[in-house]
């Protein structure tokens, strides 16, 4: 059988240690996790894992600095692609950070930020478990019940041009999309590392996915 490779994406930003080993724990024995922050080690790779939290201006600029952007705007249109956090968020156009952030525009849309009134019983960052509502069937979801409980940490939401893309929806005031996909590419804003065992299942159902 031969030897699938999985790369976690290292960019400085990552709950890296967490995701490998979530990924390495429910993996098939034909398949090897490593962490690499290596443009030709990602362009081998038979599966993409693209792990993050932080800002979005700072995960461009160290994208931008290990030369990973055009590698991992490959990945996601070529191979099984894992987006986690901001993860998802840099796949998007642009982002409202910092009065505007240029993103890796692999999903069209924006990354918009909660804004709640001063007053408002919400808080932002949107932290802790919260269900995901299945919008689509998607591989990702098999053994994963309707609206079962994921562990977010998060100030600004995805919104895709295109609603067709959106699987996932959570509400925090609003409802918005917590997990999209296209085609080869599934992107989470929830951190199933973290998830118990519905994150731990959803990392099962990529590492069996063949991005179909």
């Amino acid at each position: 059988m031969n030897q699938k490779l999985v790369a976690v994406i290292d960019y400085g930003m990552g709950n890296l240690r967490s995701v490998s080993k979530a990924a390495e724990h429910v993996a098939p024995s034909n398949t090897k996790i490593i962490i690499t922050n290596n443009p030709d080690e990602i362009a081998q790779s038979d599966a993409v894992i693209f792990p993050g939290q932080g800002a979005a201006k700072a995960c461009m600029s160290a994208l931008e600095q290990t030369g990973m952007i055009h590698p991992i705007q490959q990945a996601a249109k070529e191979k099984p692609f894992l987006g986690i956090c901001m993860g998802l968020q840099v796949l998007m156009t642009s982002s409202d950070e910092n009065n505007g952030i240029k993103c890796m525009n692999v999903i069209p849309g924006t990354v918009k930020h909660f804004d709640f009134e001063e007053n408002s019983p919400l808080k932002t960052p949107h932290m802790g478990w919260n269900q995901i509502h299945q919008t689509q069937e998607h591989a990702l979801w098999h053994n994963i019940p309707q609206d079962s409980r994921f562990y977010f940490v998060h100030s600004y939401y995805v919104k895709p041009d295109q609603a067709d893309y959106i699987i996932g929806e959570t509400t925090h005031g609003l409802t918005f999309p917590s997990a999209l996909s296209h085609n080869n590419l599934f992107a989470i804003q929830a951190h199933p590392e973290k998830s118990a065992d519905h994150g731990l299942q959803l990392f099962k159902n990529f590492l069996q996915w063949n991005g179909q």
